[in-house]
């Protein structure tokens, strides 16, 4: 039996430290492919490319312990992943894991992380997929504290497949390993940015501003992924990229259209 074939990306750029340690640890579950930008591209969502050309190129960043197919690519996340299965891989993953991010990606982070949003395009495509943060955005940041944990994830999601229509996202929260109390499976919490900007002016006199916030928790559950963060808990939601309310159906159903 081949190894299993794993798709690695990220939005931090494939310099990063968080990828570089995903990248490790996939080796030894699988044969690895990483397709990640070439620079940061945190907060980009699902964006993807349409007015300017993209470029890729085969590099050699992390040859260690056996060969190792490494792509840089100048557009998104998203691109990335659309750009691996479409030109640069030799046949379709068995998995995509993006990651590992630095900086919380769970509750209402979700909408805008371009982690994530390779993780959801790889899921349209009928990848299984999984997005792994950690919550802490130091450069410097302690990955290996959960390994294990990511390491376990993976080997369940290549064992047993992932739901149709759903993609993983895994939120680790900044703590040493053996004050991590393992995996809890459960919601996304209901929050909220309150945000505001920065106005300043520049010496020509033209303004321009700076987007700041703070974040703002509106969910007391404790099934939820803040909750699991604030608990020690690494949180697993499971996330669907069907944006449709079902519930509302049948109410809009009754508007007079």
């Amino acid at each position: 039996m081949p190894k299993p074939l794993i798709l690695v990306t990220n939005d931090d750029g494939i310099t990063a430290p968080g990828l570089r340690a995903l990248v490790g640890y996939m080796k030894e579950l699988g044969e690895v492919v990483v397709v990640a930008p070439d620079s940061p591209q945190s907060g980009m969502g699902h964006a993807i490319t349409l007015d300017n050309t993209l470029y890729s190129k085969k590099v050699a960043i992390d040859l260690e312990g056996g060969a190792l197919v490494e792509y840089s690519c100048s557009g998104t996340p998203a691109d990335c992943v659309k750009l691996g299965l479409r030109e640069l891989l030799d046949r379709k993953p068995d998995l995509c894991v993006s990651g590992i991010n630095h900086g919380s990606n769970s509750s209402i982070n979700v909408i805008y992380s371009g982690t994530m949003s390779a993780a959801i395009e790889a899921g349209i495509e009928g990848i299984p997929a999984i997005g792994f943060s950690l919550c802490d955005y130091s450069w410097e940041a302690n990955f290996a504290a959960a390994e294990d944990h990511i390491k376990t994830i993976v080997r369940e999601a290549l064992a047993h497949g992932m739901p149709k229509g759903v993609v993983l996202n895994v939120n680790i929260p900044k703590l040493p390993k053996e004050a991590l109390k393992g995996v809890k499976v459960c919601r996304q919490a209901r929050a909220n940015w309150k945000e505001k900007f920065d106005k300043r002016t520049n010496p020509n006199g033209k303004d321009y501003y700076w987007l700041t916030g703070e974040f703002e928790l509106l969910d007391k559950g404790e099934d939820t992924d803040e909750w699991a963060l604030a608990n020690g808990y690494i949180s697993l939601v499971p996330t669907q990229f069907d944006l449709t309310a079902h519930h509302a159906i049948q109410d809009v159903n009754n508007w007079n259209l």
